[in-house]
């Protein structure tokens, strides 16, 4: 077992249903510790880099055009095998397949806004932090001295 780092975006149907404090407090109760979070309106070239993978599937074009549709909350969270306890808790991506106890499972509608994102792999995670955060102290490898004094600022 590792301390991991993973991406987390809470998607816009959830926001604008006041889901946030339920998704987030979800996570924090497993022990994952919250590292970086940013509230915005996702434009669409980012939407685009982030789900590259899907460009030539038939669902692209919806998925960018609900993930950009209005504010959305990117995080960050890190502990022990965060990225498969990320995984778990959101569960399954079709919420007909999640499980009950799960965020999908309990408050997604359908495939299409399964409520939240989670990177799937270390490679994902590492590239989808460095897209939503890619200016912010998280991206920078500093020592922890470094860290501290930022941090005091």
């Amino acid at each position: 077992m590792a301390i991991e780092r993973t991406f987390l975006m809470i998607k816009p149907g959830s926001v604008e249903r006041g889901l946030v404090g339920e998704i987030i407090g979800r996570f924090e109760k497993k022990g994952l510790k919250i590292v970086a979070l940013k509230l915005a309106q996702p434009t669409r070239a980012l939407m685009e880099k982030h789900y590259e993978e899907h460009r030539e599937k038939e669902f692209f074009e919806g998925l960018i055009s609900y993930a950009t549709s209005g504010p959305a909350l990117s995080l960050v969270i890190e502990g022990e095998d965060a990225i498969a306890a990320a995984r778990k808790i959101a569960g399954a991506t079709d919420p007909k397949e999640a499980d009950s106890g799960t965020i999908r499972g309990d408050y997604a509608l359908d495939v299409r806004r399964n409520v939240i994102h989670t990177a799937d792999s270390k490679e994902a995670a590492e590239r989808e932090i460095a897209l939503h955060f890619e200016n912010s102290f998280l991206t920078k490898h500093v020592s922890q001295e470094d860290k501290s004094a930022v941090l005091a600022l």
